[in-house]
């Protein structure tokens, strides 16, 4: 079956709530484990299919935002999410309160229960009004970055479309795409300090009607972070501090004299070489066969997952108007389906994106032996893991997308893994901060934002572009709209992915086996665990964001810039 032949229908949640209700008192009236069992695989059935319809509008909503009926259908789900959410918190606590706990423990896997311990703390009846409200909220952030129609070059671009022209090897080009960019954020940033300003304000009042101290806590419990706590993040983010972001300065110096000019400013962020940046040698039709091709040869698994989402066309991947911008990737249970959603825009981020979202989709599509919608996925710096790993497990076969560029493309993607980290770690410093001063001003937001910037990103200069000079960067982001705290993930999947990276280059097949077994245990453990099943080594360990340099700093020494080849 096909993407377009997948039938939606509106969940219609009187009924559904009825039925979950019937099924939730079996379960919780049953005199045995088999009958209390059989009554939770139809309590597993009734929410797939609820989340299998969220995600398809989701999917058929952000690839083209203009669609009055997927909105509409957005707008619903907006609505009754905090609903469903409601029932799945009746369900928990009847789990959690078993009678035959040892026995669904023994069947289900413990972690469940933790997972369903961290999401009872997030629901109540009384917020969720206020539930709905953040769900409107977050979609008008997203309507309003779809509907960016700036004008360049004698063309109207979408935020996506301007990519390309930021990475131009004209230095005056670049600096014009970056101010068309921002210049956008400038016209409609009361709108974005408005909007961000009720998110606080709302998700801070949530958190005390729920009897948390801050947001913060409230979020933690959000992403189910079980096994380790903001002071271990705060560890982290200080060995970021002393380690990374020195050999940064280091890569930046080396970026700066390579594409010859006086002084880096922000326009030149993304340029790393003098003749510009590498890029795939054919359109998105090319890409999408060429990986064809890599998935076929690295592994019998990464074939068959690849055919499947072409032959059922669960890739929609070229920019276009009304269409919402970044990249996802969602699963729709009920079809066993993976879906990639990117916006390919001629340039290296194509590949980069296809391979990352890649990852993510073939997690799910390893995992979709589990019933438990939880177990689906893990949580999300685990997530990240199976994404950040997968691009650098292509590596072997890169030569047939970008060609005679090909050294340069892995020298280039290596160094922005790690120049990544340290913004990842700033965001995620920057929310901290934000939820612990939620009645801050717009303005003290920004030069937060600055002097969190100047500390984990001193290279950067704004060449006086007035909203970035003026804090306003981060707006540009939209997981600190979206979903607070999401970001931090990144960052210690990226320490995780260099792990793969440095066993692929001394045995692909043991690198390759270890990854496939993470994919396949989904979510069914926590992150910590997870990366014990996959033999890594945790970022919160200390020293270990200093092991991991190590060896970047290695394949580095050994690299020639000359001639962009490996030295002998």
């Amino acid at each position: 079956m096909k993407f377009s032949q997948y039938t939606y229908e509106r969940p219609q949640m009187e009924e559904l709530t009825k039925n979950f209700h019937q099924e939730l008192q079996l379960f919780t009236e049953a005199a045995t484990f088999q009958a209390q069992d059989e009554a939770m695989s139809r309590l597993m059935t009734l929410r797939n299919h609820f989340e299998t319809m969220e995600s398809l509008a989701h999917v058929r909503y952000t690839t083209n935002t203009n669609d009055v009926f997927y909105r509409e259908e957005k707008a619903f789900f907006d609505d009754v999410t905090p609903s469903y959410q409601g029932l799945i918190s009746e369900f928990f606590q009847a789990l959690t309160s078993s009678t035959f706990r040892n026995e669904l423990e023994n069947k289900w896997n413990p972690h469940l229960f933790a997972l369903a311990q961290a999401e009872l703390q997030t629901y109540s009846p009384a917020v969720e009004e206020k539930l709905k409200e953040e769900n409107k909220r977050v979609s008008a952030y997203v309507k309003l970055l779809a509907s960016a129609q700036i004008d360049f070059q004698g063309e109207k671009r979408t935020l996506s479309q301007l990519i390309p022209f930021t990475q131009s090897p004209d230095r005056e080009v670049r600096r014009a795409a970056v101010v068309a960019r921002f210049q956008f954020f400038e016209e409609n940033k009361d709108t974005f300090d408005e909007m961000y300003d009720a998110l606080v304000t709302l998700r801070t009042a949530i958190a005390k009607e729920l009897g948390f101290n801050s947001y913060t806590e409230l979020a933690y419990q959000r992403l189910h972070r079980t096994d380790y706590t903001k002071e271990d993040v705060k560890a982290f983010r200080q060995q970021v501090k002393e380690h990374l972001v020195p050999f940064c300065n280091e890569m930046r110096e080396k970026q700066r004299q390579r594409i010859g000019v006086e002084s880096l400013r922000f326009h030149d962020d993304t340029f790393s070489f003098p003749d510009g940046n590498p890029k795939p040698q054919g359109d998105a039709d090319w890409i999408v066969k060429q990986a064809g091709e890599i998935f076929k040869e690295m592994s019998p698994e990464t074939d068959t997952f690849y055919q499947f989402m072409e032959q059922s066309e669960l890739l929609d991947l070229v920019s276009k108007e009304g269409k919402a911008p970044g990249g996802y990737c969602t699963y729709m249970t009920d079809f066993g389906a993976p879906f990639i959603f990117a916006n390919f825009n001629g340039s290296q981020g194509d590949v980069k994106v296809l391979l990352h979202e890649a990852g993510h989709a073939f997690q799910a599509y390893s995992s979709r032996h589990f019933q438990v919608p939880e177990y689906l996925s893990p949580t999300l710096e685990a997530c990240e893991i199976h994404s950040m790993s997968m691009e650098f497990l292509a590596y072997p076969w890169l030569e047939q997308l970008f060609g005679e560029e090909t050294a340069r493309y892995k020298y280039d993607h290596l160094m922005n893994a790690v120049k990544f980290i340290p913004y990842g770690v700033a965001v995620d410093e920057f929310q901290h901060w934000v939820y612990e001063y939620p009645e801050a001003t717009p303005a003290e937001r920004k030069e937060a934002w600055r002097n969190i910037e100047r500390e984990y990103l001193p290279h950067r200069n704004y060449d006086g572009i007035s909203f970035l000079e003026e804090g306003g960067f981060w707006q540009n982001q939209p997981h600190i709209y979206k979903r607070p705290f999401y970001y931090i993930d990144y960052t210690l999947a990226q320490i995780c992915a260099l792990q793969f990276w440095q066993r692929s280059r001394h045995s692909f097949d043991e690198a390759w086996q270890a990854y496939y077994q993470l994919c396949c245990e989904g979510g069914s453990k926590p992150f910590t665990e997870l990366l014990k099943v996959a033999g890594l080594q945790s970022p919160f360990k200390p020293g270990c964001v200093e092991t991991v340099l190590d060896e970047v700093r290695k394949w580095e020494a050994a690299f020639d810039e000359s001639s962009l080849q490996m030295k002998s």
